[in-house]
This record gives C-alpha cells, structure tokens and sequence, in this order.
C-alpha cells in the first residue's frame, strides 16, 4: 500500500511509503483519503501525525502521471484530488506534520492540512506548480493564504521558491525545527501528549477553529457557543471541573 495507518497508545500513523519521493500519484492520494477517514472514525486513534519517512515527506504530485492527462481528465479528477486532501483537514483530531526532506507541491499541501508543523533542520517546502505553468490544486492557494497571509503566500506561490527550514519557521509556514533524526518522535509526543486530553473538547475546539476561519465573526462566536454549551452534557467536563475542585488545575485523567 502507498499510504498506511498505524496505530499505538491512541495515536495513529498516517504513513506515505512510496519510494523514492512519495510522488502522490492517484492511487496514493485515494488512499490517503480512506485512511483519514478511517482515522476519523477509530476510537482508538486520539492524535494523528502524518510521515513521509526519514528522508522525504512527499515530494509533490506524480507529474509523469499529470502530463498524460488533459483537460477534459483533470476536470474530472480535480475535485477528487481536492478531497482527498481535504479529508486530512477535516481529521476531527488533532493532527501533526512531521516533515522531513522535500515537502514540495503536493507535499506542502498535505502538511498545510495539518494542526501543527514540525520540520528537520534540512527540510525543504514550496509550491513549485507555476513553474510547470500551473497553480497548486490540492488547497495551496487557500489554506497556505489562510496560515501565512496573503502576501507571503503569493511570494512563494508566485515564485515557485523552495524555503529552508527556519525561512519557513520564520514565515508561520513550520511551527517547530528540530534535527533530522528526531522529527517522528517530537511529533509522536505532540500528538501522544493531546491524545490523552478530552476528545470532544479537542474535537469541538478544532471545529470552532476552522469552522470560524471560513465565515464571518459572529457565525464564528455562533459556532463556539454551540460547541461551548455542549460540552457541558460531556462526561469529559463533568470529570475535568471535578478535578479542578477536588485537585487543583491540569490533574484530570480523561478516557
């Protein structure tokens, strides 16, 4: 399989494995989109990191793939590739990168899918679709716009540049660089530290989020206070406020 989903102490593991680059060829990106929804749906997956491996992320679309398509294929699969990135967004988990080598094109687009961003200090990310006379497909031009502004998005949508790792810490697009050899296991431990917090609370605080970003302030407050009053039905509430009183503040154990 070119993507797998592996799953310990509530953390599940969305893997690229396709050698050498982890070009995101359909099959791979179908793939993708079933084992995101699969991560949605498990109770045992809490967090999920997506990894490409030691040496590479992804390092974009199969373009060899592409070139034999027209325009009449690529309005039929468009939406497709769309999707499947977006079902990555829309994990009701937190979700983490852990990038590694070339996260270009594609890659860079499957990492801007993610909560949060952690990069080898030899990392490498960009949109370099103008240069085949193309624009990013899969969400660049909304979600990089959306984490780094319009005007840094445009520089490297525009461009087509590469950015090293801390040029892209520097512009919001990583969150954390670390080395090479230790960007799954930072990773892990973000994603293992959330999976034992409270999975509806995380849920509803993601949605809020993203949900908020997409529409205007007071449909976003709307949205909080849905989720807000909600979660005082949850057995996560009534355990996490019976600590604070009986313990003191970030003692309580969620199932």
């Amino acid at each position: 399989m070119t993507v797998n989903l592996e799953v310990a102490e509530g953390v599940g593991t969305l893997r690229l494995d396709r050698p050498p680059m982890n070009a995101l060829d359909v099959a791979t990106q179908d793939r993708l989109k079933e084992l995101a929804e699969e991560a949605g749906r498990r109770d045992d997956v809490r967090a999920v990191v997506i990894y490409g491996g030691e040496k590479v992320f992804a390092a974009g679309a199969d373009i060899k793939e592409m070139q034999a398509m027209d325009h009449t294929a690529m309005v039929l699969r468009a939406r497709a590739l769309q999707e499947s990135f977006t079902a990555v967004a829309r994990i009701p988990k937190p979700v983490v990168a852990a990038v590694t080598g070339y996260a270009l094109g594609g890659g860079c687009e499957l990492a801007l899918c993610a909560d949060f961003r952690i990069a080898a200090d030899n990392a490498k990310l960009g949109q370099p679709e103008i240069l085949l006379g193309l624009i990013p497909g899969a969400g660049g031009t909304q979600r990089l716009a959306r984490l780094v502004g319009p005007s840094k998005a445009k520089d490297l949508i525009f461009t087509g540049r590469m950015v090293k790792a801390d040029e892209a810490r520097e512009l919001g697009l990583v969150d954390r660089v670390v080395a090479a050899d230790q960007v799954y296991a930072e990773a892990r431990a973000w994603a293992a530290k959330l999976a034992q917090g409270p999975a509806i609370a995380l849920r509803a605080a993601k949605e809020s989020i993203d949900a908020g970003l997409e529409t205007d302030i007071e449909t976003g407050l709307a949205i909080e206070r849905n989720w807000f009053a909600g979660l005082f039905a949850t057995e996560d509430r009534e355990r996490g406020m019976r600590s604070f009183v009986e313990e003191g503040p970030g003692k309580a154990k969620f199932l």
